[in-house]
């Protein structure tokens, strides 16, 4: 594009306000605002106001980060490729007008922690879904599930055109229902996570308490206050040491000799943080994390159980709510399916990985450019790249060839097996004596 076109096609968001177009749409209804994101979920506050928050964080950037894809199955269920729709574009790159594909699922795992159940609501499709089955995704958003029925369920969910979350009841053959498989852990009454959150509160309590400010001190006077006129007295004398204190730059005050002052605001003695760090070690056992998980040191073999223990149960949740409420039988029987796709060679070290490059591609379970592609590198343009074959074994389309015609040797004639050569006839017998001659 030369300058001249440069200048007559370039565009400032900046100006755009000074434009017909942009005056146009300052004045035009936009709906409703917000100072944050509506839409955002938001934890409860006994969990978001506590360390339950981390957890629920932590594992909710696991599980975002495998990717889910709407893919295609050969007879024997194994994954062919990604599906050409819009259910896989809503799964892979936008799910709606305010989340991408990895935040969506992000939100759906910390909703699914907090409340429980979480739904996974079309919100545009390509048909109708009460009408026929054989309709594709274009949009999606993640609901919370206030009401049950029968066959319906209510949703609330967030609202683009509206700016807004409202109530919706939908059948739940349309809604992915995700149940979280930690429920008994995390969601019960009385399961350990919500025992760890009564706890933290009557701590957040007591702290608060012992940080108020209070003095809590008992002023004994020398002399027994039971009729009205003592009374007045030592609210008297109470105000007035109330009133020294709060003028006093450094909080000093003066008593008489004989009264005396009992302080109360001693540390409370309990064992509530003792329990926090039970509870919490419990917690961290049912879930299957560590602390080194939640720091970030955690080794392969560890990272390797929380997968199988945790992220596992929640990704087949999640895509199985999804496969039958947005795939059809005949979609299913065609080989069609929603599966999570993990990368077993993220958490691995540079000098394992080269070993393992080495057994894979010697093995002939890797072409040498599939695994330029796992350790990010671009295909390369040797044709030998893309076979499976080891390299150092030689192949048999690659067998050295003589150069002119193939020179044979004579085979020597082998001597008659009745014949016996003449140095074995003459050869002296053993045991003779040299006496009686030679034989």
């Amino acid at each position: 594009m030369g300058m001249r076109d440069r200048l007559a096609h370039a565009w400032n968001v900046f100006r755009f306000g000074e434009s017909p177009e942009g005056r146009q749409e300052a004045q035009s209804d936009l709906g409703a605002s917000s100072g944050y994101r509506p839409e955002r979920t938001r934890f409860r506050y006994a969990s978001g106001k506590t360390i339950v928050a981390a957890i629920y964080n932590r594992i909710a950037i696991d599980v975002a980060s495998i990717p889910i894809r709407h893919v295609r199955l050969d007879d024997a269920g194994n994954y062919l490729r990604d599906m050409t729709s819009a259910l896989n574009n809503c799964l892979t790159i936008e799910a709606n007008i305010d989340q991408g594909s990895r935040q969506f699922r992000q939100d759906l795992v910390q909703s699914l922690f907090d409340w429980g159940v979480a739904a996974i609501l079309p919100v545009e499709t390509t048909m109708n879904p009460l009408t026929t089955g054989g309709y594709d995704v274009n949009n999606m958003r993640v609901g919370e599930v206030i009401q049950w029925f029968p066959q319906h369920v209510k949703v609330r969910a967030y609202d683009e055109r509206q700016g807004m979350k409202i109530d919706i009841i939908v059948p739940k053959g349309m809604v992915a229902i995700v149940e979280n498989p930690l429920y008994s852990i995390m969601n019960e009454p009385n399961s350990t996570l919500q025992r760890l959150l009564r706890k933290l509160n009557l701590l957040d309590a007591v702290d608060e308490q012992s940080a108020s400010g209070k003095l809590d001190i008992i002023i004994q006077l020398p002399y027994v206050i039971k009729t009205e006129a003592r009374r007045e007295e030592a609210q008297k004398r109470l105000k007035e040491i109330e009133f020294q204190l709060a003028g006093s730059q450094h909080g000093i005050a003066y008593a008489d000799g004989t009264e005396k002052i009992v302080q109360l605001n001693r540390p409370a003695e309990n064992n509530l943080m003792a329990q926090v760090d039970y509870l919490t070690k419990m917690l961290y056992g049912q879930l299957g994390i560590t602390e080194e998980i939640m720091n970030g040191t955690a080794g392969p073999d560890a990272m390797l159980a929380y997968f199988n223990r945790t992220i596992e149960p929640i990704l087949a949740a999640a895509c199985e709510a999804m496969k039958r409420s947005f795939l059809t039988n005949t979609a299913r029987t065609q080989g069609q399916s929603i599966n999570y796709i993990n990368d077993p060679f993220r958490l691995i070290s540079i000098d394992k990985l080269a070993e393992i490059a080495d057994k894979f591609t010697r093995n002939e379970i890797l072409s040498s450019n599939e695994f330029r592609a796992v350790i990010g590198l671009r295909p390369s343009t040797d044709p030998k790249a893309d076979e499976l074959r080891n390299s150092n074994l030689r192949q048999a389309d690659t067998a050295p060839v003589l150069d002119g015609p193939a020179q044979t040797q004579k085979p020597q004639p082998a001597l008659p097996q009745q014949l016996t050569p003449f140095k074995q006839l003459t050869a002296p017998v053993q045991g003779v004596n040299s006496q009686n001659g030679s034989s």
